[in-house]
């Protein structure tokens, strides 16, 4: 019975994802009005809490704990208030970054309790406090306009940030990520990422002389040679990307784009020569069966999954996604490509570009520099970041140990990619406000000139004719009316 209830369970959580990827890209068409567009998003949460329901019910009768129905009540209640509270303090907020943002969220909850329960719950109150923590983050910065003020503030921030990984952190994977405070592992690189997009726009908004990008460039040099040293060379490959975009778009001079990448390359081979774990993960790479015993394990494992998995997947709780190492953090793209299959794999990764696409959709259409280059910014961060993870665990490129944002296991990642939508969502209401400021503005302008215009035929009925019917040559001297008879 379970395995029938698993069978198709499968089919009916891949239509109702594949449902709510079509109304992601169907309400971006120009065609459809706000009241259709209204009703998609509200057919999206319906699909959300339709898919969330049915999974856990697959878990639940696969597994007979008491304890999954009821983290299942406490993810509903969950939803619930965020969307709710966003609904109420920001009524004009993109509707799909909060469906989106919460879809990813029910997908790394759901695939995290399948992997281990506990996890799951962890990351699940690490959801509650940053959704909490990032509620009002829209609010500010659609408020604050000091921000594009504090340049040399994010530069000083991040590299003694960065520094002090570099000095003290935690060895994992042979990388320097992290340090503990009160006992929770920190990674800064997740944040100071936020903070370097903030430095680069300040930077390019003053100016985009020469001068001022040399200074930009070696600031995010020195950003991104810590990392190196660090051996985080995911992250430092974040950092370089966005910073070669935002430079592109700031100058829109393409032999600085150009130099830049030119140098990025030379610096990974470089890289490969100097670290041996980048050597592992090209080799790995490059022919993982040859080496499954060692260096090619983790990818082997990963397209094993994936292939067993097909179109349809073999069902929640049906495979082996555990033989995979470090599953739950950089290999959750092939958890899900084995248990839910291929099709939902490609919906995950067409949600993923929706947001993608909407947060280069805000950027193009703010007026204000700095705000348009931190858009561009965290949308690349953001985009990039799904790109290695995904390419990473189907063997595209090497692995880069970068997790998919909002889905996989991670505290630092989770807060720090929804402190990224939260100031998205800060910059969609800016960009609203501007425009309502602009259509008003136009409206009293249409109403000004229709009053000169009533001023005009009122004064202007006959150039020699005054309002009460008498000539303009008529004139009174001592009391005397004299007309003019011409």
């Amino acid at each position: 019975m379970v395995h029938l209830i698993t069978e198709i369970s499968k089919y009916t959580m891949i239509i109702l994802f594949a449902l709510y990827t079509y109304q992601c890209f169907s309400s971006l068409k120009r065609s459809v009005d706000k009241e259709e567009q209204a009703e998609k998003y509200r057919s999206q949460v319906v699909y959300m809490y339709m898919f969330h329901l049915n999974a856990y019910a697959v878990l639940y009768a696969s597994t007979m704990n008491p304890e999954i129905l009821k983290f299942y009540a406490m993810q509903v209640v969950f939803f619930a208030v965020v969307q709710i509270c966003y609904g109420i303090f920001y009524k004009r907020v993109s509707k799909l970054v909060v469906n989106n943002m919460c879809m990813l969220l029910c997908i790394g909850l759901v695939t995290l309790t399948r992997l281990s329960y506990e996890h799951a719950v962890k990351q699940f109150w690490i959801a509650v406090v940053s959704m909490v923590i990032t509620m009002l983050i829209p609010y500010f910065i659609s408020k604050w306009n000091f921000l594009r003020n504090l340049t040399w503030a994010y530069a000083l921030a991040g590299i003694t940030m960065l520094g002090v990984v570099a000095v003290l952190g935690a060895v994992s994977h042979g990388a320097k990520l992290s340090f503990s405070v009160a006992g929770i592992a920190i990674q800064p690189s997740e944040f100071i990422k936020i903070i370097f997009v903030f430095f680069v726009a300040s930077m390019f908004y003053e100016s985009t002389e020469f001068m001022q990008v040399a200074k930009a460039t070696v600031i995010a040099g020195l950003h991104v040679i810590i990392l190196v040293l660090s051996k985080d060379l995911g992250a430092g490959l974040i950092f370089f990307i966005a910073y070669m975009v935002m430079l592109y778009v700031a100058t829109r001079k393409l032999y600085y784009f150009a130099g830049g990448m030119l140098c990025g390359a030379a610096a990974s081979v470089v890289a490969y020569h100097l670290f041996n774990h980048v050597r592992v993960r090209v080799v790995a790479w490059q022919d993982p069966l040859a080496v499954f015993e060692r260096e090619g394990n983790q990818v082997s494992n990963s397209l094993f999954a994936i292939g067993t998995g097909g179109w349809f997947g073999m069902g929640l709780n049906q495979g082996m996604p555990n033989k995979i190492p470090e599953v739950k953090q950089d290999f959750i793209f092939s958890a899900i490509s084995e248990e839910l299959g291929g099709i939902f794999a490609v919906c995950l990764i067409l949600v993923c570009v929706s947001c993608f696409l909407m947060f280069l959709n805000i950027a193009m259409q703010m007026k204000d520099t700095f705000y348009k280059l931190v858009a561009l910014g965290l949308g690349t961060i953001y985009g990039f970041q799904v790109l290695l993870s995904v390419g990473g665990d189907i063997k595209f490129i090497p692995s880069t140990g970068v997790t998919l944002p909002l889905v996989s296991y991670g505290g630092s990642s989770l807060l720090s990619t929804l402190i990224i939508f939260a100031i998205i969502q800060g910059l969609y209401l800016l960009r609203e406000r501007t425009e309502e400021e602009r259509e008003a503005q136009k409206a009293m302008q249409k109403k000004q000139a229709r009053r000169k215009t009533g001023s005009r035929k009122e004064t202007g009925r006959n150039p020699g004719q005054r309002k009460g019917g008498k000539s303009s040559h008529e004139e009174d001297i001592h009391g005397t009316k004299v007309k003019n008879f011409d």
